[in-house]
C-alpha cells in the first residue's frame, strides 16, 4: 500500500537518512537499562514496594527518574506521571499497588490525539506468585521497557502535531494490570487513541529449539475487534469486514513502513490477537476499542522466560541478559521509533462508508479529519490480503482524481469509483504533506474509534 501511496502523493523532500531520530538508537543504551533493570533482583508486582534497590517499587521509580532526566536535557518537553490504583485478581491474592510510569510528550496541535508505545515493567519465575525468588526478566520485559526509554530519548527533542506517550507497564504477568489501567487513564483523559504499540519479548534472535532469525518481527493485531456489538457483528458477516479491524490495517501500514528501510526488520504480520494461548497489554486496549498491536521477537526461546534461575539436565534456564541480541533490539527499536515518528505526523484515519447496491460503480464517502491535507483512496479485491489499487486523490470538491483537498473536519468528502463494490473491499488514507495515516476500511466497525464513541455510547 505504502508503495502505491508513494506513487500517487508528489512527497517533499525526505529527511536524509542520517537525521533521522531512528539513527540515533543505540544497542549500548538498550544493554545499560536491560542490566540496570535486572539489577533490581525481581520486578515482580507483589514484590516490595519500598526498597530503593530491590523489587517492583524501586523499578518504578527508576523508570520514571529516565524520563525525567530525558526530559530535563530538553527544557522539560516530558510530563512524567504515575497513574496507580489498588488491584486483585486470581493472581494477586491481596490488594497490592499498582503503578504505572508515564512520560506525555505533548502535540502541538492536536494534543489530544495520541499515539503510545509501551513495554511492561514487571517480571516473573516459573511460579507467577513467587515474589521473593530472583526474575531477572532481561527479555521478558526488561527490552521492551528499554526501548520505551529509548524512544524517548531519541524522540524528545522533536515536536509532532501529535502527543507521544511513552509508558512502562505493572502487573502484566499477573493478568495486564497495567495495561489497563493505562487503557483506563487514558480513557479518562479523553484521549484519542490513535495507535498503541505493544513490546513485549523484543530482544532475542534465537528459539529454545536453536533456530534463529534476525531479520524478522512479529506483529499481532486481531480480526473481528474486541468490542463488536451484535449488530455490528451481524453486518460484518453480512458486508465484510473479519478482516479489516484498525488493528489489522496498522499492522499492514507497519509492514510497509519496515519495507522502505531495507536495512531494517522484516515485518511479519501474524493475523491473530496474540500467540496461542497467551496475551499482552495490547489486549486491554483493544477491549475499549483502541487500535494495537503487538511487536515481538521473530521466535521465542522458552527456556529463557518464564523459568526459575537453574541448570537442568545439562540445559540453562531463565531470563538472563546474556542469552539476548542487543544488536537486534536496537533494530526493533528503530522501527517503532520510525513508526512513532511518522504516527505522530499523520493525520487520524478518517471514518470511511462504501455504498454499492444495486450499482454498478461504487461511492466512498468519509468524514474530514485535522490535520489533513489530501485523502487516498485504495482497494483490494475481496480474496487479497493487501491494498492492491490506488483509486486516486479525492477532491474536496469534484469526484476527480489528482487533485488538492482542503480539509475541513466534519465535512463529507466523496469518490464514485468505477468498480462493482460487491467484489472489492475499500478504504481510505489522510495525508499531511508526506506523511499518511494507515488506511481505514470502508467496513462496518472499520473507523479508528471504539465502538462506544461510534453508536452514542449505547453498547
Amino acid at each position: 500500500m505504502r508503495k502505491l501511496l508513494l506513487a500517487t502523493v508528489l512527497l517533499a523532500a525526505p529527511l536524509a537518512a542520517q537525521d533521522h531520530p531512528a539513527d540515533s538508537v543505540s544497542a549500548d543504551r538498550l544493554k545499560a537499562d536491560v542490566e540496570r533493570l535486572v539489577a533490581f533482583g525481581t520486578r515482580h508486582t507483589l514484590s516490595e514496594q519500598d526498597n530503593p534497590e530491590r523489587g517492583i517499587g524501586a523499578a518504578v521509580d527508576w523508570g520514571a527518574d529516565q524520563f525525567r532526566a530525558i526530559s530535563e536535557k530538553c527544557g522539560g518537553c516530558l510530563e512524567v506521571v504515575l497513574p496507580e490504583r489498588m488491584v486483585s485478581g486470581p493472581r494477586i491474592p491481596e490488594p497490592v499497588r499498582l503503578r504505572n510510569a508515564v512520560a506525555i510528550q505533548w502535540g502541538t496541535e492536536r494534543p489530544k490525539e495520541v499515539v503510545i508505545v509501551q513495554g511492561h515493567i514487571d517480571s516473573r519465575v516459573s511460579d507467577v506468585l513467587d515474589w521473593q525468588s530472583d526474575a531477572p526478566g532481561a527479555n521478558d520485559d526488561a527490552s521492551g521497557t528499554a526501548l520505551t526509554i529509548e524512544a524517548a530519548r531519541v524522540l524528545s527533542g522533536k515536536k509532532y502535531p501529535t502527543t507521544i506517550i511513552y509508558a512502562l507497564l505493572s502487573g502484566e504477568e499477573q493478568g495486564l494490570f497495567g495495561g489497563r489501567l493505562l487503557a483506563d487513564w487514558a480513557a479518562e483523559q479523553g484521549f484519542t487513541v490513535k495507535a498503541v504499540l505493544n513490546n513485549d519479548i523484543v530482544g532475542g534472535s534465537c528459539g529454545s529449539d536453536g533456530y534463529c532469525d534476525d531479520k524478522a518481527v512479529r506483529v499481532f493485531s486481531e480480526g473481528p475487534r474486541a468490542d463488536l456489538t451484535d449488530a455490528l457483528r451481524a453486518a460484518q458477516r453480512r458486508e465484510g469486514g473479519e478482516n479489516d479491524s484498525p488493528s489489522r490495517n496498522l499492522s499492514r501500514w507497519l509492514d510497509g513502513l519496515a519495507e522502505e528501510n531495507p536495512d531494517g526488520l522484516n515485518v511479519r504480520q501474524i493475523w491473530r490477537t496474540d500467540r496461542m494461548g497467551r496475551g499482552g497489554d495490547q489486549i486491554p486496549f483493544l477491549e475499549k476499542g483502541y487500535p494495537a498491536i503487538r511487536i515481538s521477537v521473530a521466535v521465542e526461546d522458552y527456556d529463557h522466560q518464564h523459568q526459575d534461575l537453574r541448570v537442568e539436565d545439562g540445559v540453562t534456564y531463565g531470563d538472563t541478559v546474556d542469552e539476548m541480541d542487543f544488536p537486534y533490539l536496537a533494530k526493533v527499536t528503530q522501527l517503532n521509533v520510525r513508526a512513532l515518528e511518522e504516527l505522530a505526523r499523520a493525520p487520524m484515519p478518517p471514518k470511511v462508508s462504501a455504498n454499492a447496491a444495486v450499482r454498478t460503480d461504487t461511492l466512498i464517502t468519509w468524514n474530514g479529519v485535522e490535520g489533513a491535507s489530501t485523502y487516498l483512496v485504495f482497494g483490494r479485491r475481496t480474496d487479497e490480503p493487501y491494498w492492491s489499487r490506488d483509486f486516486g486523490i479525492a477532491s474536496s470538491e469534484t469526484p476527480a482524481a489528482n487533485a488538492a483537498v482542503t480539509p475541513v473536519p466534519e465535512r463529507k468528502f466523496e469518490l464514485v469509483v468505477p468498480v462493482r463494490g460487491d467484489d472489492w473491499i475499500f478504504g481510505v488514507s489522510a495525508c499531511n504533506g508526506d506523511v499518511c495515516s494507515p488506511v481505514a476500511s470502508a467496513v462496518p466497525a472499520g473507523a479508528f474509534e471504539p465502538i462506544a464513541k461510534e453508536e452514542g455510547d449505547s453498547k
